[in-house]
């Protein structure tokens, strides 16, 4: 008989730069306010990294304070998920490189290449890979860095987009 098991979110975290770009300082580069932004977005501020900080650095911190929100070690993990459209390279994945970087040696890990709902879908294909018995453990991270492709000259791309990271870690 086969087993379905439930799944459940055992810690988040998230983490954003440091450094703001308000609705002002995007009036200083193309012909924008601030309420105009706020009118069509909601959207205030943006956090952008700066030039030494990747995908992989956010994601890792993400990933740090989701398994310290849900006290787990990272050799529990089974599976990583990164989802990005701003990977650092092509090869290795964003995933591998975190799963390097926090320790998770029995994790095997890749990422998604979605934007905007592609949390949503590694959290989709999270759920379904411990549903099927196949993890334990899976740690799901969104990280962007957009700010390091966004064409700063269009106003209709460069009001909306941020960088920062989200991970949570779900499980049986």
């Amino acid at each position: 008989m086969n087993s379905v098991y439930s799944v459940g979110i055992a810690g988040i975290g998230s983490y954003v730069p440091p450094k703001v770009i308000t609705n002002e300082d995007l009036s200083k580069l193309v012909d924008t306010s601030n309420e105009w932004i706020i009118e069509r977005t909601g959207i205030r501020e943006r956090r952008v990294v700066d030039n030494n900080t990747s995908t992989s650095d956010i994601a890792t911190i993400a990933a740090k304070r989701a398994l310290e929100d849900g006290n787990i070690s990272p050799e529990e993990i089974d599976l990583i998920l990164v989802a990005t459209v701003t990977p650092d390279m092509a090869f290795p994945s964003t995933a591998c490189i975190v799963q390097k970087n926090i320790g998770a040696v029995n994790a095997a890990a890749f990422d998604i290449s979605v934007g905007c709902s592609g949390f949503i879908y590694g959290l989709s294909i999270g759920v379904n890979f411990i549903r099927s018995g196949a993890y334990r453990k899976v740690l799901v991270i969104g990280a962007e860095t957009l700010s390091k492709i966004v064409n700063w000259q269009d106003r209709n791309t460069c009001i909306l987009f941020g960088d920062g990271a989200g991970a949570c870690v779900i499980g049986r």
